[in-house]
């Protein structure tokens, strides 16, 4: 049976947004990328759940080092990541590789690999759903792959893989909601302005990305279908962001466009 799930984002380290996939009525939980264990033991225990997983999108300790303090208080979830990093994760009882799929919380989810950020980074899709009549639009996962108005630090990957990965994303349906693990949106529309200064779209956004900062709110989830009409990693195939880079291939747009978008 499909279940109603919702999902949190909780604030920790700088700038982090852990998200929390929560099911109320089974007062079950799931976690990821908990790179402070502290503010997912205080939402836990306020809601009196239980954590029944922990999924990893990569590596980097700002995901994942509390995982030790979480399984000291819940010993027994499910541990997701990818099977490829293995030797460089918390360790995995739940191994997965691009194209798996897995119940979670009674959601169906998807892993699909997303190289670029990290060599093995992956993202969890939960696919749309209906629950009492409703539709509930799909919900990505992902990690440092895709931010709001932005993408991740090409630390281990290529210019051609990030892209790949990006555009594999953005073939997803237009109501996708995006969980990202950064609150990083107001600094990229600004970046992105400057690229894109002629976007009408993105001055909208930027307006809106100013109230909710402004409020003390948080950007995220941001939903795919803006995303397409802000975000200048996701159109490097547009004129207007090859004429601001000086370049044609959307790989090259996206090399340029990252070189210059320090941080």
């Amino acid at each position: 049976m499909v279940t109603g799930l919702r999902i949190r984002r909780l604030p920790a380290l700088q700038d982090n947004l852990i998200p929390l996939l929560e099911h109320p009525r089974q007062r079950q939980a799931a976690v990821v990328d908990p790179g402070d264990a502290e503010p997912v033991i205080t939402a836990l225990e306020h809601g009196e759940m239980e954590l029944v997983a922990v999924l990893y999108t990569h590596h980097h300790r700002d995901h994942v080092d509390g995982t030790r303090e979480l399984l000291r208080r819940w010993p027994r979830p499910m541990v997701v990541g990818n099977r490829k990093d293995r030797h460089r994760l918390p360790p995995l009882s739940r191994p997965v590789t691009d194209g798996d799929a897995f119940l979670l919380l009674g959601r169906s989810v998807e892993v699909l690999a997303t190289p670029g950020h990290t060599a093995n980074h992956v993202v969890y899709v939960l696919p749309a759903c209906v629950v009492n009549g409703q539709r509930q639009p799909p919900e990505l996962l992902c990690g440092d792959t895709l931010f709001s108005c932005g993408c991740g630090r090409l630390f281990e990957g290529t210019p051609a893989q990030m892209l790949g990965s990006l555009q594999r994303l953005a073939a997803l349906p237009a109501d996708t909601r995006i969980w990202c693990a950064h609150e990083y949106t107001a600094r990229n529309v600004a970046f992105a302005l400057d690229q894109d200064p002629h976007n009408p779209v993105l001055h909208s956004f930027a307006r809106h990305v100013e109230q909710l900062r402004q409020a003390q709110l948080p950007t995220i989830p941001s939903r795919l279908e803006t995303e397409l009409q802000v975000n200048p990693f996701l159109r490097c195939h547009t004129p207007a962001l090859q004429a601001a880079t000086g370049k044609t291939d959307p790989v090259d747009v996206l090399a340029e466009l990252r070189k210059r978008r320090t941080g």
